[in-house]
Order: structure tokens, then C-alpha cells, then sequence
């Protein structure tokens, strides 16, 4: 079974997610005939900054979009996860950090 194209994995994220061509347009600064295009064109031919901004609005990373990295969903979904987490405050990190020992069920400092 072969890996879904690039266009496949945008469209698959957007739709899981509950994004429609519109609201995935808006949140990255594209066009919806841009998205649409990406989605649908082969070979497709989007710029290194609009992918990175789906790449963030999608929750994954590039690599998983243009299908570099042998990664599975989850893997990127964790990798683009502690990239944001890595650019949060001290404080904000120490909560996530707290609840992350609450929900694991460990108990800690």
C-alpha cells in the first residue's frame, strides 16, 4: 500500500480536523483555490513558508505533509506539538508539565 500524496494528507488533516477549504484558506493567508490546488494537482508546488503555516494550522509537521520522514500521524502530531510547546513561557510550560503528571497518573513534583 503506497503513502498518500501530499495533496491527500492536507485534505485528510483538514477534514479530520473539521476545516472546510474556506476556513484552512483563512487560517494560513492563502486562497481557497490555492488550498484547493494543493489538494488536487500533481505534482503540487506550494512555497516553503505557505507550507510550513498549513504545517502549523494542520498540527503536523512538514516533513509528514510532503511525506519525507517515515513518521507516523501521531509522531508528527507530538514533533509540531513540542515545537509550539518549546516556544511557550516558563510558566505555561510548568502547567502543561503538571497536568502532563496528573493525566499520566504519576505522582511528582
Amino acid at each position: 500500500m503506497s503513502q498518500p500524496t501530499f495533496g491527500k494528507r492536507i485534505k485528510e488533516l483538514r477534514t479530520a480536523k473539521g476545516l472546510t477549504l474556506d476556513q484552512l484558506a483563512t487560517a494560513t493567508g492563502c486562497s481557497k483555490s490555492y488550498i484547493w490546488e494543493l489538494e488536487n494537482k500533481d505534482p503540487p508546488r506550494p512555497s516553503a513558508e505557505k507550507l510550513a503555516d498549513i504545517a502549523a494550522v494542520l498540527g503536523v509537521t512538514t516533513d509528514y505533509l510532503i511525506g519525507r520522514e517515515e513518521v507516523t500521524l501521531a509522531d508528527a502530531e507530538d514533533k509540531a506539538f513540542f515545537r509550539e510547546y518549546s516556544r511557550m513561557p516558563d510558566d505555561t510550560r510548568q502547567k502543561i508539565r503538571a497536568m502532563a503528571k496528573l493525566l499520566g497518573g504519576k505522582n511528582g513534583e
